[in-house]
């Protein structure tokens, strides 16, 4: 089966977790990173999850899953240690449409949760649909090692200064091979950065930013 890839905006968005032990924290967890409005509904819950919804991170329902749960859910995610529950969860969520994940259950799954690298606003998401975590887990580990730590800072940087092209240059393929060519420079928050100094080089060469108008912005 081919996979659709996707980044998927969650903020504020209803997701529900069935289960609150140790295989679905770090499910919990990603969703919260996602911004999403997370329900979990468990009888128990680990340390973490519980301080989780004393923060009002999250709303924590103290019992067993029931049929009618996932209402109104964006998606959900069946991480209970009972195969037949997370089977029972999926099933209602195909009826109802939702988009469900059964951790560690790869035919009961819509999607699948990747092991994701992260720098920043930067994130390298790796799947192999289930057939092995634990290779997705060993990629993930050596691209994390081959990743500077300021990665993140240095894209924050490079998004600003694509705003700042974006918003002199019209679209055509000379304001693409400029934004190529920065994407391979340093880049830093400095005015006088030599890349942002080749950003404005180059829209006064084409046109689009005359001198006197770059003294006076």
């Amino acid at each position: 089966m081919s996979l659709f890839p996707i980044f998927l905006k969650l903020s504020a968005r209803p997701c529900v977790v069935i289960g609150a032990g140790n295989i679905a924290e770090s499910k919990i967890e990603s969703l919260l990173q996602s911004e999403a409005r997370v329900t979990v509904i468990a009888p128990h819950a680990l340390p973490r999850v519980q301080t989780w919804a004393a923060n009002g991170e999250l709303t924590w329902q103290q019992r067993e899953y029931r049929r009618g749960d996932l209402a109104g859910a964006c998606l959900c995610v069946a991480a209970t240690a009972t195969p037949e529950v997370n089977r029972a969860v999926f099933a209602d969520a195909n009826e109802a449409d939702i988009l469900c994940n059964a951790v560690d259950d790869p035919p009961f799954c819509d999607f699948y949760f990747p092991s994701v690298v992260r720098r920043g606003e930067l994130q390298i998401a790796i799947s192999t649909a289930g057939e092995s975590p634990a290779l997705a887990q060993r990629l993930r580990k050596e691209i994390n090692a081959q990743l500077p730590l300021d990665f993140g800072d240095w894209l924050m940087e490079l998004g600003r200064l694509r705003r700042e092209v974006t918003a002199v240059e019209p679209i055509g393929e000379p304001r693409k091979l400029l934004l190529h060519e920065l994407a391979q420079r340093d880049v830093c928050g400095f005015d006088g950065c030599p890349s942002r100094a080749r950003a404005r080089q180059h829209a006064r060469e084409n046109g689009y930013l005359h001198a006197q108008h770059e003294e006076s912005a």
